[in-house]
Order: structure tokens, then sequence, then C-alpha cells
């Protein structure tokens, strides 16, 4: 019985109908930007597996570094102990976030990064004795699947389960010209209530890879920080040169106060989550009365494994030949979106930094049957793709090779001539 139908008996998988899906593949290894299954066919994995996988499958660095930690110290309890990598990994992520980033709280993931970034903000004001509760937050939002990541996450076919159960958040569109005095002055009306604005810099990820410009951001920030309203990055998803710089909002100069990190921390390695901030908000918490404290844990908070993964992640990451392969991957995204940005069948083009959509000429959304028409596609072409309903979109890890990027270039430009 292959591994495939051994999993048909026993597993539900996320975002699958079980009842109609086809068998999964069953990957028995993965070597740089490929993974093998159990027939010995390779897929290139165009999208890193979710968002997560920046050096490439089985990093022969990460998986030493792992190793080495395993044989010293698998897990240890995070509330009354600390360990090296934890501290060590903390000092290092201070080091490239932006300098008013002071203290790290460790999670599991980046729904879980963003929990407690939520509950950072809104026991913030609790504990100076301020009523201050409502979120803001952009429409089309994905912030994570957890109750709380959903509430300030646009309702969508994610939520549509839950939505009566979620809390109160006011949605606003993504800033531009002709919006930005109106969103500005909608702040301005609501700022004695809202505890912060949460939002996916630059880029929207599973919205559909949409995309926005640095300039309204940074006004946006601005605002909400003279109005006294706390800002929170979420940069699970853009977080580790994804955009081009080191994070999306490096490419503005007002400085958010909270940061959400995930995905790419490990290198695509183990789960983990990160939640930092300021002195400012940290001090908040600061007291003898303990109800004060952030009642906030994990079992695996801090896990030592983890945080050696995420060590031998950053030091990978701030190598000259990370960086040479992320200019290299932005220059041959731009020249293939050029190439094809007038073809008939497609609707939009977008790019920010190794991000590369292509909208098709169809009808957007998140169900549209055209999505398992691309998936199977390109699967069959030996290419891991995961369509947003009619849009595609190649994130790959940075160590594809040229050659690989030029197979699904033309097996793109094949699709928009077949389907």
């Amino acid at each position: 019985m292959s591994l495939a139908e051994r999993d048909a008996k026993v597993i539900w998988h996320p975002y699958t109908q079980m009842q109609t899906a086809g068998l999964p593949v069953g990957i028995v290894r993965g070597d740089g930007a490929c993974v093998y299954d159990e027939d010995g066919k390779e897929y290139i994995d165009a999208i890193s597996s979710w968002w997560v996988n920046l050096y490439g499958h089985a990093h022969p660095y990460i998986a030493q570094k792992v190793a080495e930690q395993l044989r010293k110290l698998e897990h240890v309890i995070f509330a009354g102990f600390t360990h090296e990598p934890a501290v060590e990994l903390a000092e290092r992520l201070l080091t490239i976030l932006p300098p008013n980033q002071k203290r790290v709280f460790y999670s599991d993931n980046g729904s879980t990064a963003v929990e407690v970034a939520l509950k950072m903000c809104l026991q913030y004001w609790h504990n100076q004795g301020i009523t201050k509760t409502k979120i803001l937050a952009f429409k089309n939002a994905y912030h994570g699947d957890t109750f709380g990541a959903m509430a300030v996450s646009g309702r969508s076919v994610f939520t549509a389960a839950f939505d009566n159960m979620l809390f109160e958040v006011e949605f606003i569109d993504l800033p531009n010209q002709r919006n930005i005095d109106s969103l500005k002055s909608h702040i301005s009306h609501l700022k004695s209530e809202l505890a912060c604005f949460i939002f996916e810099p630059l880029v929207q990820g599973s919205a559909g890879m949409i995309m926005y410009e640095a300039e309204w951001l940074e006004e946006l920030i601005a605002y909400c920080k003279a109005e006294n309203v706390l800002t929170v990055a979420d940069e699970v998803f853009t977080g580790f040169g994804r955009t081009g710089k080191p994070f999306a909002t490096n490419y503005i100069t007002t400085l958010p106060d909270i940061y959400c990190l995930s995905k790419g921390l490990t290198g695509g390695t183990m789960a983990m989550g990160v939640t930092t901030c300021t002195s400012e908000i940290f001090n908040a918490f600061l007291s003898d009365d303990k109800m004060k404290t952030l009642f906030h844990g994990h079992s695996y908070t801090a896990n030592p494994v983890s945080c050696a993964a995420a060590l031998a992640s950053m030091d990978l990451f701030t190598s000259a030949e990370t960086q040479q392969n992320i200019d290299r991957i932005i220059a041959r995204h731009q020249a293939f979106g050029e190439k094809i940005k007038a073809h008939s069948k497609v609707k939009d083009l977008r790019q920010t930094g190794t991000i590369i959509a292509i909208e098709w000429y169809t009808e957007t959304s998140y169900l549209s049957p055209l999505r398992d028409r691309l998936y199977n596609y390109f699967l069959d072409a030996g290419i891991i793709m995961r369509p947003l309903g009619n849009i595609i979109y190649i994130l790959p890890p940075y160590c594809i090779t040229d050659t690989q990027l030029d197979y699904i270039y033309a097996k793109i430009e094949q699709a928009l001539e077949d389907i």
C-alpha cells in the first residue's frame, strides 16, 4: 500500500474538502528547491511549502545545528528557566529588527505570534486603566486561523463558519493616494477606542498576493502613532527577505510597535513564532501587581531545537550568498513579468521582491474552479503551485536555480495558452 493510500485512511488535511480531494502526493525526501515522491518523481517547490522554506529542503547546515542541539538539550520549561539558544536568538533578532524593538516573546507559529501581539496591545491599555478595546485591520487581511487571528482577518471562506463568534474589528481599505485622508479621518474619529492597528506590510498574501505602496502605509502608521494607537506589523510571511529587504517595513521609516514573525524564521525547518515589542509596551506589564502579568505561554515556548534551527537560519540569511540569490530572483521575476504582462489572459501581474503573482482573466475568487485546473496542470509538470483561486504565484526558496526558474516560467507561458 502506498504512502498516499495509507494517509487516506487516517489523516485529515488542512484546507481540504476530504470528500472530493484526490490522493495526496507522498513525499519521501527533499533536496534544495525540490522534493521527491515515493515513485521518485521530482517536484520544484515553487511556493516554498507554504512560504516557509528559505534555503532549500534538508539543508545540511541547519540539519547539523539541529542535530548538535538535540544531543545537548531537547526542551526545558521556559517559565523560570532559560537556555543559550533562546537568549542568543533573541539577541540576534533584535540586531536585524528596527532599533525600537527591545523584547522577544516566543510562541509556536504565526497565528500564535499574532494572538500574543493582540493580547499585548489590549492588556497594555488595560494595565493603565484605559479602556481601548477596538482593533483596526485591513479588509481582506489574513492573520491566522486561531480565534483572535481570525477575528482580525477579513471575513472570508476561512472565517465564514465562525463569523458570529469573532470579536468586533474595524476594517479599512488598503491606503492609497485617493483614500488616505478619509482613512486618517476615520482613525481620528475612533482613536479613543482603538487599541491597535494590525497589518500585513506591502503584501496581503492569502488574499491573493494583493500589493500596495509603502508610501501610504508609512503615512497611515505615522498617523496611528500620532493618535496614540499601537501598531502591529504581521511580518510572518513578508519577513526574512521575501520583499527584497530583511523586513517589508524596512521600506518605511516610521517604526511599528510590535512585530510578528514565523514561517521563514527557522528556514522552514521547525515550527516557531516570535512576537517582539518596544520597551514602552514591555514596561506596562512591570508591576508589583501580578494581575498585570502577560498570562500567555505554550508548552514548547522557546524550544531549544527550534531556536537552534532559527540560529542556523540566521547564519544563512545574513550571508552574502543569500542576498545575491534574493537579488537574482527579483531580477528574473521582473524580466519574466515584462514578458507576459500584456498576455490576453493576464488580468493583473504583481511583484514585490521575490514574490510574483499572475491573476488569470476570470472571476476573482478563492473558490474559483480554475484553481484546481491550474494546480493539477503544474503538479503534472512537476511544479508545486497552490493557486489562490484564479491567482498563481512564485515564491521560491532562495537556492532555486536559474534553470529551475526558467522551467517554471516556461510552464506558466504554456498554461496561458492551454488553460
